[in-house]
C-alpha cells in the first residue's frame, strides 16, 4: 500500500510538472499576438490606445498581476471591452499567463 501511494504521488507530481507554464514560450507566444497594443515590456503602446479610444492596462500593475491566472487566461481566449478574444494565443495562455508574471513591478 505504502508503495502504491509514493507511485500515486510520483506519478501526480509528474503530471504537474507537464502542465507547467512556459514563461519562455510565452514570451514568444506575447510577442507574436499581444506585443502591438499591450507594448513590448507590458506597459501599453500608447498610439495603439489612442488610435483604438481606449486605456490600456498596464500589465506589471498591481491590479493586473493581482488577478488570478485563470483570469486572464480568460481575458486572452475571450477578450474583454474592445481587446478581441486572441484565436492565435489560445493553445498558449496559460504560456502567456506565465510571462505576463514576470512583468511585476
Amino acid at each position: 500500500m505504502r508503495s502504491l501511494l509514493l507511485v500515486l504521488g510520483f506519478a501526480a507530481a509528474a503530471a504537474t510538472a507537464a502542465q507547467a507554464a512556459d514563461a519562455t514560450a510565452g514570451k514568444a507566444a506575447y510577442d507574436k499576438s499581444c506585443k502591438a497594443c499591450h507594448g513590448a515590456d507590458g506597459a501599453a503602446n500608447p498610439a495603439m490606445a489612442k488610435m483604438m479610444k481606449v486605456d490600456i492596462k498596464d500589465l506589471k500593475s498591481a491590479e493586473v498581476q493581482a488577478m488570478s491566472d485563470d483570469e486572464l487566461k480568460k481575458v486572452i481566449t475571450d477578450g474583454k471591452g474592445k481587446m478581441k478574444a486572441v484565436p492565435a494565443a489560445s493553445g498558449s495562455a496559460a504560456d502567456i499567463v506565465a510571462y505576463i508574471r514576470t512583468l511585476k513591478k
